[in-house]
């Protein structure tokens, strides 16, 4: 799977979030993401995740072997860089 195609499904569960996908072992099946989404906005990271991994849905398990994940609320996210 092309890490834009991981990137557009999870835009498509995550509305106005902002993606980022790299392959990080060219084998196009092992992923890391940043995610940035206002829903994450009180959620625990274990909650971030699940809504992440509900975007990929049954992918996770078929062509996505690993997804390493950041996510942040917006406000987290400038917490993060600063």
């Amino acid at each position: 799977m092309e890490p834009n195609a991981v990137k557009t499904l999870i835009e498509a569960g995550i509305p106005k979030a902002k993606v980022e996908v790299v392959d990080t072992t060219g084998t196009k099946d092992h992923f890391s993401a940043i995610v940035i989404s206002d829903s994450f906005e009180g959620l625990s990271l274990v909650e971030q995740h699940q809504t992440v991994y509900k975007a990929v849905g049954n992918h996770l398990t078929k062509e996505i072997h690993a997804l390493q994940l950041n996510t942040y609320s917006p406000t987290q996210w400038v917490k993060h860089n600063s």
